[in-house]
Parts: C-alpha cells; structure tokens; sequence
C-alpha cells in the first residue's frame, strides 16, 4: 500500500525537471533560442506549439518571437506550472500565449493550425510517443514542422532506447524512426547544439521534421 501511495503522489512529476524563473538567466548562457527559432523556421506571426512547456523558459522566448500577429499554444500535464507561467507572461505583459493542459497521450491541440510544434526535454518521457506525434501532425498545417530538441547522455550512447529513457536522455536515431513511421519527413539535424546544464556529458540535439504537404 505504502509503494502505490508513494507512485501516486510522484505522478505528476516523473521525469519532467522543474526549471524556476531564477534559473532561466543562466540557461541562456547554454542555450541559444536564437538558432533553435532559425532552424525550425519561427518568424514573426508564427502559430507554434510547446509541448512541456513547464513555467515558461521557451513559451515566453516564443511569444517574444512570434509577436502580436503569432501564437503560442503552452502545454502542460501539471496545472500549477501553467499557473505559474500565466503570472510569468503577466509580469511580462505577454498576452499571445495559450496555456493548455494537455493530457500524457494528447496535447489538445487545435487541428491544421500549427506551423510548428517544438517537444524540447519533454520527448524522453512520454510512453506513448506514437499517439503524441500522431496529434501533432493532426495540429500542424500541410508542410508544418516539428522540432524535437532532447540531451543524449554519454554513458547511454549507442544504448537501447529504454536504457536511454530510465537516464532521462533519447538518441536521434529512435526518433528518426519514430518520426518517420508516423508520415514525418526529415528536415533537419543538428547533433552538437552544445551541453545541457553546461555538463559536457550531455549533449544537445535537435531534429526538425516536416508534414508532407
């Protein structure tokens, strides 16, 4: 009984790491937001999702990015992150931004209005994978993008994929596969996008895939 309470209680929060607002002036320092938006083609008046959107690091450089004529859909399975990022775009007088509590299998995106959807340390986690690509295809309009940005950790390099996942951590090479068995086209990689944390034993990646027109 003491085990099921104990996996109750952590539900909301498997695998999925909490970055406060005080953190987010040092991960500019190891993240550059600049070439992720210029890979996956973000520009003024973008319609973009973020799925693990936590309290907002992306969500708020999106809106910034996107502008009054864009959108930014936030999604979330824990309903007092959203919260917090709502008072984080308030604070900011962002007013472009969704938030939505999406569901572990389904980010309850609208259909045929995205042009890109970005999964950034959030793909890793998720169990099924292939139903969340499935409704990000439905949500991206014809050519749209995903991105997909993880941290692939050396010692799990060349790794099963379940042996990557137990390490919070994902390879391109599934994702490749996964992303291609659902009707994306690969667009783009990137497979040194520098360390996370600043801890060289785990390294950036990103892929941008397409939806066929």
């Amino acid at each position: 009984m003491n085990h099921l309470i104990t996996f109750l209680f952590l539900i909301p929060c498997i695998g999925f790491a909490q970055y406060s607002e005080n953190d987010w002036d040092e991960r500019d320092k190891w993240m550059d937001t600049r070439v992720i938006f210029e890979m996956a083609g973000i520009t003024k008046g973008s319609f973009v999702a973020d799925i693990g959107c936590h309290e907002g690091y992306l969500s708020v450089r999106l809106a910034r990015k996107v502008g009054e004529d864009g959108r930014v859909y936030a999604v979330d399975v824990v309903e007092s992150r959203l919260e917090t990022l709502k008072e984080n775009l308030k604070n900011r007088a962002l007013f472009n931004v969704n938030t939505v509590l999406g569901d572990f299998d389904n980010p309850k995106l609208p259909k045929g209005t995205l042009d890109v959807v970005v999964i950034m340390d959030t793909y890793h986690e998720m169990k099924d994978y292939f139903t969340i690509l499935r409704h990000a295809k439905d949500a991206l309009k014809p050519g749209g993008r995903i991105v997909i940005i993880e941290k692939l950790k050396t010692r799990v390099k060349g790794k099963s994929r379940d042996t990557q996942t137990d390490a919070h951590s994902l390879g391109t090479k599934y994702v490749k596969q996964e992303l291609k068995k659902v009707g994306f086209n690969i667009l783009n990689e990137n497979n040194n996008m520098g360390n996370w944390e600043n801890d060289v034993d785990k390294v950036i990646w990103m892929l941008v895939a397409i939806k066929p027109k």
